[in-house]
């Protein structure tokens, strides 16, 4: 019914009363579908009675209240006025000749560390690292 439908001539002055209504940006969406886009449909092996889809909007189980906003989990400030360990050692390693850089690295490879510190430690391993090649390097040369 709907293919007799689509070649008629009624069908054609309805898409031009669609189009004539919503012809600007804040004019609201026609009501037919997209064409192109998948539409939904039961997954193959579903049985003879599809089950009622929500296609517009969450629908919660109902007798369980949906909490509204945005869930909270609270975690501890990271030491050293927010900025954690790791990059605190990192920034005084500069002033401290890389000592702090070797001590990072220590704690990295053997100690359990917070997930959000990992960057500041990662770059103090990365400062020692580069300090031992240019120290090696220094130390090597011809010109002393």
């Amino acid at each position: 019914m709907g293919s007799d439908l689509k070649g008629s001539k009624q069908y054609d002055e309805e898409q031009q009363q669609v189009a004539a209504q919503h012809y600007g940006t804040f004019e609201g969406i026609p009501q037919q579908p997209t064409i192109g886009f998948p539409q939904p449909a039961p997954p193959p092996g579903a049985s003879a009675h599809p089950p009622h889809y929500h296609a517009h909007a969450y629908q919660p189980v109902t007798g369980y209240v949906v909490a509204e906003g945005t869930p909270v989990r609270r975690q501890r400030p990271l030491p050293c006025c927010g900025c954690g360990i790791g990059w605190f050692l990192f920034i005084i390693g500069f002033f401290l000749g890389a000592i702090p850089w070797y001590l990072g690295a220590f704690v990295m490879l053997f100690s359990r560390i917070d997930y959000r510190e990992k960057p500041g430690y990662i770059a103090c391993t990365v400062a020692a690292i580069l300090t031992t090649i240019a120290v090696i390097i220094g130390a090597t040369n011809d010109s002393w």
